[in-house]
């Protein structure tokens, strides 16, 4: 099982040990998804960057993923980067309460997690809807996300 995948050197736009998800920013679910973390995250442990953002671009590039097609989250820490179903238990692991419970999932093997995950970013647009454009975060959310002016 990939548990994560590692680069030679840490990612850039990140103090260390900051964790950071990428998302899709015109995708309602993704959205909805980047609004959870924000809710559940009391703690301020996680940040955000839409794949369309000049940071989220960046990160990409660092991983290697691809920079036009935006078929799957990811996670990234230090030197760290995790997609797809890793980065859902990466970021899970990290909220308080119950929720670091959901990683018992991963008893599932991780290609069949994968398939599924695969299929729902397939059918995101068709199922959830897209907006025309990335949302502007809300004021009291703006820390949360990676900016150009907050870039280290």
């Amino acid at each position: 099982m990939v548990s994560s995948l590692l680069r030679p050197e840490p990612a850039p736009l990140l103090a260390p040990g900051e964790t950071v998800v990428l998302f899709d920013g015109v995708c309602k679910l993704c959205n909805g998804w980047a609004q959870f973390v924000i809710r559940h995250d009391r703690r301020q442990r996680i940040r955000l960057a839409t794949v369309q953002s000049a940071e989220g671009q960046a990160l990409l590039a660092w991983a290697g993923l691809p920079l036009d097609r935006f078929d799957t989250m990811a996670t990234i820490r230090d030197r760290h980067y995790w997609v797809r179903s890793e980065a859902f238990f990466e970021v899970v692991r990290q909220l308080p309460g119950l929720w670091p419970w959901l990683r018992v999932l991963r008893v599932v093997p991780e290609r069949l997690r994968d398939l599924g995950y695969d299929w729902v970013a397939r059918n995101r647009y068709r199922w959830f809807g897209r907006h025309a454009q990335c949302l502007m975060p809300t004021a009291d959310h703006q820390r949360r996300f990676l900016h150009s002016d907050v870039l280290r």
